[in-house]
């Protein structure tokens, strides 16, 4: 089943095209990685199927929902943690996360989510005007939980979060996915969305650029990947000239280095090295989302994240607190 899907999505600002004749298709159980550099229309997207902005034409959809007519529906079975997450300053983090639980009608225990999210019990008593940013973001991510939702939209979900806490995030995503949900995940953390992304889209100028997983991508542009054998003596003589798509052997006492130009390549070099000096050891480079990113883009010319939408992010952020209500 389709979760999410667009059909010519655009949406104008005047004469500026922020999103041009978007049409993507996210499956329904997987985590899918929503990539592009500033003012590359990631978050216009969003608003848009959020029901925070109306298409300028085409369409778009969640769980068979049109986002324009049936934004109230939708809202019921999806979890947002938007970028910039703005909360009420006199609440607890406790009450933020009840509050979006009356909301939705839902009957978790707000203690047990925020144990879940990793925020200490004595901090979901405090006010959340006095939270670190990491704090905040924890809060967020609870309430996005809230309902077991069908749908999780993060945007930015490791920003303010340290090492712990992305660890943690990273669980959190895949647990979700476990029990049936559909995750889309737009970071500049590249990092983190080829550790839990299963495809990733890329934007560019209000585009779509490509979609696909991590790995194809990297045979898409043939990106090289170094393959580092131990061996157990230093191999004297030895040649990969004949194994097709090596494009580079060194050898350096018992360490083989091979460059690979193709995946099925590093398999039938590692054999090859292992039929002259038998392999303790390897390990294997790959070209990082990082990498593959900066092919398919032009760069960051320093532009905003978009163009100024018709709410603004702290409208959106309340707005999303429990999912609740249609925006205008």
């Amino acid at each position: 089943m389709v979760a999410i899907e667009t059909d010519g999505l655009t949406r104008r600002f005047g004469d500026f095209v922020a999103v041009d004749d978007l049409s993507l298709t996210v499956e329904e159980g997987e985590v899918f990685g929503f990539l592009g550099p500033n003012g590359a229309g990631k978050s216009t997207t969003i608003s848009v199927l959020l029901g925070f902005l109306k298409p300028s034409s085409g369409t778009a959809s969640i769980l068979g929902h049109d986002v324009t007519t049936n934004s109230q529906a939708i809202r019921k079975r999806i979890g947002l943690l938007p970028e910039g997450y703005d909360v009420y300053e006199n609440l607890t983090g406790r009450e933020h996360v009840v509050s979006a639980i009356e909301t939705k009608g839902a009957d978790d225990d707000p203690d047990a989510i925020l144990d879940r999210v990793g925020l200490d019990p004595d901090d979901a008593r405090r006010p959340a005007g006095d939270y670190s940013k990491g704090m905040k973001q924890r809060m967020s991510l609870g309430v996005a939980l809230v309902g077991d939702p069908d749908v999780l939209v993060l945007d930015e979900p490791s920003s303010g979060l340290d090492p712990k806490g992305i660890k943690l995030l990273r669980q959190i995503v895949r647990k979700e996915v476990d029990r049936g949900a559909t995750v889309f995940f737009s970071s500049h953390v590249l990092d983190e969305v080829e550790k839990v992304c299963d495809r990733v889209a890329i934007m560019q100028a209000g585009e779509l650029v490509t979609v696909d997983t991590v790995d194809n991508l990297r045979t898409e542009l043939g990106a090289q990947s170094v393959v580092e054998a131990t061996v157990e003596r230093s191999p004297s003589g030895i040649s990969l000239d004949d194994v097709e798509a090596v494009t580079d052997v060194t050898v350096d006492g018992r360490t083989v280095r091979v460059t690979c130009a193709r995946p099925t390549a590093k398999m039938r070099a590692l054999r090859r090295i292992d039929d002259r000096a038998t392999v303790t050891d390897i390990s294997i480079e790959e070209a990082s989302l990082e990498a593959l990113f900066e092919r398919y883009t032009t760069g960051d010319d320093g532009a905003t994240d978009d163009a100024p939408t018709a709410e603004s992010p702290e409208a959106n952020a309340r707005a999303a607190v429990g999912t609740g209500g249609d925006a205008e």
